[in-house]
Formats: C-alpha cells, structure tokens, sequence
C-alpha cells in the first residue's frame, strides 16, 4: 500500500509524480468548476473581435510566453492571432536579463506603441503572478486604446503578494475578463517534506487548457454568423496547406510575426 503524507494534501510520497498527476487534476477539474462564466465572457470578447476583423493579441513574458504562443499558428485553433514576442522578455535567452526587464515600468507602453493595436483587437496578457510591470503596463496601455484585455492569472498566487507597479494594480484589476487558473502561491503542486522549496508547477497547463478551452467556445460562436471560421487545419495532413493558403493571404499583412 503507497504510503500518503501530508506534505500538501494527500501526497503519495513512493511515486511522487503520481501525486503531481493527482494535483495537477484537482486544479483542472477546479477550473471546470468555477471558470465556465469567465470562459464564455471571454470567448464572447474573441468572436466579437474577429467578427469586427480585429486580432487577438497574446502577450506574456518569461514562461507564460509560451502561453502567448500557445494558440498562435496553431492548427485547430482561430488564425487571427497575434502573438506578441518580445525577445528580451523570453526565457530562452539571457534568462536572467529577461526576469530584470519584465519588471521595468515604461516597457510595456513602448510595446503597445509599436503593437498600435486598433481598437476592435483583444488583447490576452498571461501573467502567472500577476504582480509584475509589463504585463500590467501591457493591459493598462492596451486599454488607453480601447482594447478588451483577457487576463490569464492565478487569484490565489496574485493576491499574495503585492504589485511591483507603482500604480498597485494587479493585472487581474486592470482586465476585462480574468480566467483564473486556480494555481497555489508558489506555482508548485507537491512538496518533500525538509525540502523548502515545492515541486510541480501547474501554470503551463492550466492555463493551455483555459485559452483553448476560450478558442473552442469563440470558433463555437463565430460558426452560427460565418459559413466558416478562420480556423487553421494541420499541414500535416493532405490539402491542409492549401486550405490555410486563403487564411494566410488575407492576414498576412495584419499579423507582423507570421
């Protein structure tokens, strides 16, 4: 028999991947809980963006960079988007660097300037702590230019903290919308007990599954008003690319990181 310890809750301690698994779907199943009004809302914000011909704009820093990349030029998913990579923000390069830059006020409005958005264009800002400037300043810029903003962000870990902006905001008070990915302070799912520091960060996944589970319900909407939604197919598959072609010829000029 697996011998269970509390280290958290209920954490089987022989397979401790076992207990990530386990943690990591109580927090799924949280969000199925609690998130469907926060889905819809945001979905409705999306249809209504690409309905306007407007884009979805994704933006985050750090690792919730690969959120922002997570719906962008993706088969199955709305073609419309825009994902906005700013390189020194990234992880992948001068990690350390990008953690500094994030926190640097008056970044995120020279990256709306040069985004210039229109004002039919929805934003989705992914900030697992919610606290730091760029994706505030991001949202707060954003908004100036009658932008929607989606925050993706955990309540719990937000709230625990104060805001590094001079402001006091979080980014889940400057949104329009907040998708809560129900994740504990810290990011981290399960613990060894003498080991300080927790294990497991739940964010990546969470999160992937709320924007897409807001893509599916926006592509749902758009398919009752539109013959057929911009949606891209798998260029791995036959004709894939040639149906892509038509979507790709008429955004092309739209979406600068195509």
């Amino acid at each position: 028999m697996r011998n269970k310890k509390s280290v958290g809750e209920n954490l089987r301690t022989e397979y401790l991947y076992e207990s990530y698994f386990d943690e990591t779907e109580k927090v799924l199943m949280k969000i199925r809980k609690t998130q469907q009004e926060n889905i819809l809302k945001a979905a409705e914000l999306v249809s209504e963006c690409i309905k306007n011909d407007g884009l979805v704009r994704t933006f985050g820093t750090g690792h919730s960079h690969i959120l922002a990349e997570e719906i962008f030029f993706r088969a199955g998913t709305l073609a419309p988007v825009s994902a906005i990579l700013e390189p020194s923000l990234m992880a992948y390069r001068e990690a350390i660097k990008s953690s500094a830059m994030e926190r640097l006020e008056g970044f995120g409005k020279i990256i709306v300037d040069y985004v210039d958005s229109d004002p039919q264009d929805v934003f989705i800002i992914i900030s697992n702590s919610g606290r730091n400037p760029v994706p505030i300043e991001v949202a707060m810029e954003a908004k100036k230019r009658e932008n929607k903003i989606v925050a993706v962000t955990s309540k719990t870990y937000s709230k625990s903290a104060p805001s590094r902006h001079s402001s006091g905001k979080r980014l889940m008070d400057v949104a329009d919308v907040v998708l809560d990915n129900c994740g504990e302070i810290g990011d981290v799912a399960v613990k060894i007990p003498g080991l300080g520091q927790g294990l497991g960060p739940t964010s990546t996944i969470t999160s992937a599954y709320l924007l897409h589970a807001v893509m599916v319900q926006a592509t749902s909407n758009l398919s009752k008003i539109m013959k057929e939604p911009p949606i891209f197919w798998s260029a791995n598959l036959p004709g894939g690319m040639e149906k892509n072609r038509k979507i790709i010829d008429k955004y092309r000029n739209k979406i600068r990181n195509w």
